[in-house]
Order: structure tokens, then C-alpha cells, then sequence
């Protein structure tokens, strides 16, 4: 699961994580320690390879340098390339919603938080970090992944019935 924060990844893996009997990881609580305090490159890596060891999972999170890392073991991937203004309204709805309290998808020890860098991230995403993952994806789809780049949450509703459609 791709997309810019605030595109609902983590929403949706555990939708389908839940729908199709799957562990779901989300890299954020891969990546970061208490306080946000994040990993060596190296145990990030680790930690990514040891948790998409298994048979089937649902993974959530951006982390472009280590895409092609995971894009090797998925054989499908969700693009969520939502607008940003989508986005943003959403990670401020989080925010306001989550004030101070540790999320599901998060680390422990890493309340809700907000700050100008990473509005300024998510401002960003389409310019900076879109290229990249369209360009690995395109990759993936080569080399035989099943891809789905959904760009309106009308979309996203359409794509999860015929998942539902398919479930066990």
C-alpha cells in the first residue's frame, strides 16, 4: 500500500489485511522508536526484510529508498495517488481527531502529532516522491505484480466491492 500520507493506506490495509486473513505491517512502527525517534537504515532494512518473510501480508507505508526492497516480495500493490489537498485535510482531521493518543498504525510511544515539515511533506509528495513510485511500480507491473493506482476516493470504494466481491 503506496500513497501520500493522509491518502488512507493504513485505513485500507487493515481493511484488507482483516477481509483476507492477512497480518497487516505498517512501516511507520518499523521505523520509528518512542518519541519518533527513528531506526539505523540498516535495522529499517532488517526489520522490512524479516516482516515480509511470511507467505502473505498487507504492508502500508512510503519510505521510496526501500521500495524496491518490498515491491521484490508483493504481488499486488495499491497506489493511492489521492490530490494532495485530500490529503492534507485528512492528516489535519487525524490530528484533530488524535491529539496526543498513539495511533494503531503508529510506534509505541509516538503520539499524534503535526508540525510545518510535514505539511510541507505532504505539500511536496506529487512532485517529489510520486516520480519514483510510479517509475517502480511501473517495474513491478513488468515483472508481473498486480497494480492498482486509484486516484479518487470514488475510485477506492469501487475497487474495494470487487475485492469484498472476492474475499474467502
Amino acid at each position: 500500500m503506496l500513497g501520500c500520507a493522509g491518502s488512507g493506506k493504513s485505513t485500507l490495509s487493515r481493511r484488507l489485511a482483516r477481509c483476507f486473513s492477512l497480518p497487516v505491517i505498517h512501516l511507520d512502527q518499523l521505523y520509528f522508536g518512542p518519541g519518533w525517534q527513528p531506526v539505523s537504515s540498516h535495522q529499517f532494512a532488517e526489520r522490512i526484510r524479516q516482516s515480509a518473510n511470511g507467505e502473505g501480508w498487507v504492508m502500508d507505508g512510503n519510505y521510496l529508498n526501500f521500495l524496491p526492497l518490498r515491491l521484490g516480495r508483493a504481488t499486488h500493490v495499491v497506489f493511492l495517488d489521492l490530490p494532495r489537498w485530500q490529503c492534507l485535510l485528512s492528516v489535519l482531521w487525524r490530528w484533530w481527531c488524535g491529539r496526543g493518543k498513539v495511533r494503531t498504525d503508529a510506534a509505541a510511544g509516538c503520539p499524534e502529532k503535526i508540525d510545518r515539515a510535514f505539511l510541507a511533506w505532504i505539500w511536496g509528495y506529487p512532485r517529489r516522491s510520486r516520480p519514483g513510485v510510479l517509475r517502480a511500480l511501473e517495474a513491478a507491473r513488468q515483472r508481473g505484480c498486480q497494480v492498482w493506482r486509484v486516484s479518487s476516493r470514488r475510485e477506492l470504494a469501487r475497487l474495494w466491492e470487487s475485492w469484498t466481491l472476492q474475499a474467502p
